[in-house]
């Protein structure tokens, strides 16, 4: 539907046959008297609108809202051959007018104490009534619905044009002390966007206000979008008659809640780039060249709010045909979860390329994290070494309150192979021992944190009854990529909604 205006007080939109075209008429008809406040006739023009539009044969057509002051008056035109109509029942006056290829329907309704419209093409009402405070509740429940700040000024734009405005240009800045440049666009009939583009392009905006502009034929003024004491851009807007004074009202409101929500979009911007960038500093920055060992990491935080995750891995060689792994989970999210998981993946490398044995490592990464005081956090942790060997891989590892790991044989069976041991950032004395384990030919190690074993839906866990397992079970000679990802697979259809932990999936195969 296109929506094409005059400034006659005359409202039109276009519609194509079909279904939904009645229905679509009349959702039109409800806006435009909506708009110019002629409340006790939206029922009867509704009714009115839906009788012609029916009688319509089939082909586009386009139904036009006149306001003559006392009355309205609809047409619904449309290129069609044919003769003959039936007046609809709300209409006071109607009649059909033929022309060489448009045959128009029209009708007219009285307005009780009608009165003149202003000449653009929607009515400011008054702006202490209920329509406007109701406009600025809905127009500030939109603002807050998004934290993009690419969103923020289309959204601008889209709230004032055809309400308060033809057509509105927002302009936005990068820094305080940075130019303005153009950010979205918008007009009431998308067909002269282009057009108004082009004669703004030659217009200074003025980045204080308000302000009027000076663009053709129009009224246009230039509201600052201000926050906090910071200039973020400018909301220019225009329409062809004069704006009434309660519309300078409602703008310049608007323009107070559009900063702010351009404001709260961009810090959500700047904290969700740091994060990203933290997160990334405490992921491994490669991916290890391993010969003789298939493994395979799948890494996803959960949701999309602005924090860092508190789950970790890593894989790194500390010697020729050795390597050490590490998948943990540390309490909580945010900057402290992200200082012990810093903490724990330095320290781990550290300590095993200083030639530290699992169990040991395991222990002084435990009295750090006690040290950092009440900056701690407890983390659960899967740590181990790989040695090739002829027939396979020999593994070295101590879970320490972290989800057991499990290892596949070729055969199918699936078995927990690592007792458990305390988590880490609780006790001071604890002996930590490492399990050993062989990886024969195409057997597998997977560890997991507690989003794949705490994946909730209703009231079960999926590790309830060994679920994992049984998932491991069903994956005998697959690769370590394919293993992985089939775990994952099982955990998001797990339950229909997103899972609310992060979630790190470690595998190991020996080929």
């Amino acid at each position: 539907m296109t929506v094409t205006s005059t400034p006659r007080a005359v409202l039109a939109a276009s519609f194509t046959p079909g279904g939904t075209a009645v229905p679509e008429a009349k959702r039109f008809t409800r806006e435009v008297m909506t708009a110019w406040a002629a409340v006790s006739a939206i029922d009867a023009a509704e009714r009115l609108a839906g009788e012609l539009a029916e009688q319509v044969s089939g082909e586009p057509f386009e139904v036009v809202w006149i306001h003559n002051g006392e009355s309205v008056q609809v047409e619904v035109r449309e290129k069609i051959e044919g003769e003959g109509t039936t007046g609809p029942a709300d209409a006071g006056t109607w009649g059909v007018t033929l022309s060489a290829d448009t045959r128009t329907r029209w009708a007219r309704i009285d307005l009780p104490g009608g009165e003149p419209v202003p000449s653009d093409e929607w009515l400011i009402e008054a702006a202490n009534g209920p329509g406007w405070l109701g406009f600025l509740a809905d127009a500030s429940d939109l603002l807050a619905g998004t934290l993009d700040s690419a969103m923020v000024p289309a959204i601008i734009a889209q709230i004032v044009v055809p309400r308060l405005a033809s057509w509105c240009a927002v302009y936005t800045t990068d820094h305080q002390d940075s130019g303005l440049r153009p950010a979205y666009l918008w007009h009431a009939d998308e067909t002269q966007i282009d057009a108004l583009r082009e004669r703004l392009a030659d217009i200074q905006i003025p980045p204080d206000g308000p302000a009027v502009l000076h663009v053709g034929e129009w009224q246009s003024l230039a509201f600052p979008l201000t926050a906090r004491g910071r200039r973020l851009g400018v909301m220019c807007l225009g329409r062809r008659d004069r704006f009434p004074d309660e519309a300078l009202q409602i703008a310049e409101d608007l323009s107070r809640r559009a900063a702010l929500a351009l404001d709260n979009a961009r810090l959500y911007d700047q904290q969700a780039a740091a994060n990203r960038a933290l997160q990334r500093s405490l992921l491994p920055p490669d991916e290890p060249t391993t010969p003789g060992l298939d493994f395979h990491v799948i890494y996803e935080p959960a949701g999309e709010t602005n924090e860092v995750g508190g789950d970790f891995y890593d894989l790194f060689p500390v010697g020729e045909g050795v390597w050490r792994f590490a998948i943990g989970d540390v309490c909580g999210t945010g900057p402290e979860a992200a200082a012990v998981t810093g903490l724990a993946r330095h320290a781990l490398r550290l300590l095993g390329r200083e030639g530290y044995g699992v169990a040991a490592v395991v222990a002084r990464l435990n009295q750090a994290i006690l040290e950092e005081g009440e900056r701690s956090r407890f983390l659960t942790l899967l740590h181990g070494e790989i040695r090739a060997v002829d027939d396979g891989l020999d593994i070295s590892l101590v879970s320490a309150g972290h989800p057991e790991p499990l290892r596949l044989r070729a055969s199918g069976a699936v078995d927990v192979v690592a007792t458990p041991q305390p988590l880490l950032g609780v006790f001071t004395e604890v002996d930590f021992h490492e399990d050993r384990v062989r990886l024969s030919t195409g057997d597998v190690l997977l560890g997991v944190t507690d989003g794949v074993t705490e994946r909730r839906c209703g009231g079960r866990l999926l590790d309830d009854d060994g679920g994992l397992a049984e998932l491991l079970a069903e994956c005998a000679d697959l690769s370590a990529r394919a293993v992985a990802e089939r775990i994952r697979r099982a955990v998001q259809d797990f339950a229909p909604e997103p899972s609310a932990d992060d979630l790190a999936i470690l595998v190991l195969r020996a080929p």
